[in-house]
């Protein structure tokens, strides 16, 4: 019996896109096992509170997840969040003159 679990950050996703996901990911798992298995497939979807999610050590909001919707389909939300922070340098002292 399969389970999918499905975590998404709370409100970005409106409930009939919810039942879509439900839905297409059942007819996935159908599609490579077989008619047999949608009866025994079980998706669930928890929803996550805005901002105890996070990538890279940055914690990311209902609003950044809207913003990055909002863009273009073409961002690539993980190459912006999961770059490194830019760390500032100091110059390197030789000490010994």
């Amino acid at each position: 019996m399969p389970l999918i679990n499905v975590r998404l950050i709370e409100g970005v996703f409106t409930q009939t896109q919810k039942q879509d996901m439900i839905r297409k990911l059942t007819d996935t798992i159908v599609s490579i096992e077989g008619e047999n298995m949608r009866p025994v497939t079980w998706v669930v979807i928890e929803e996550v509170k805005s901002g105890d999610w996070g990538v890279a050590g940055n914690p990311l909001t209902t609003n950044d997840v809207l913003e990055l919707k909002l863009e273009s389909p073409k961002v690539d939300a993980i190459r912006r969040y999961a770059s490194p922070p830019q760390v500032a340098r100091t110059p390197s002292i030789d000490w010994l003159g």
